[in-house]
């Protein structure tokens, strides 16, 4: 993949994880709050994107969203295929909501 089209995709990414935001936060701000892990204030300044906004941010060479499963027990809970544990997924959230929200820096 050349670098023409890595930053292709990482634009097209953005734009879809912006959309994607905008129309959780719009049907249900908390629970988009919530599933984004973003602060009450990140959410706001979403909501109110134009569309040209929206573009223009998509537009960035830097990857907008960021992977919130960052450590082994989230990982192994999402991911473990051995044992059938019904309640994993639900742990998994409750320590994912259990982290900070993340803001604008």
């Amino acid at each position: 993949m050349s670098n023409e089209q890595l930053l292709g995709e990482i634009r097209e990414t953005n734009l879809a994880y912006l959309l994607l935001a905008q129309q959780m936060i719009r049907l249900d701000k908390a629970t988009g709050i919530f599933r984004l892990g973003i602060s009450q204030e990140v959410a706001d300044i979403l909501e109110q994107l134009s569309p040209g906004q929206v573009l223009k941010m998509a537009a960035s060479n830097m990857l907008l969203c960021r992977f919130r499963v960052d450590d082994r027990l989230l990982l192994g809970l999402l991911t473990d295929h051995g044992k059938v544990k019904p309640m994993a997924p639900s742990h998994a959230a409750v320590l994912m909501a259990g982290q900070s929200a993340a803001g604008l820096v």
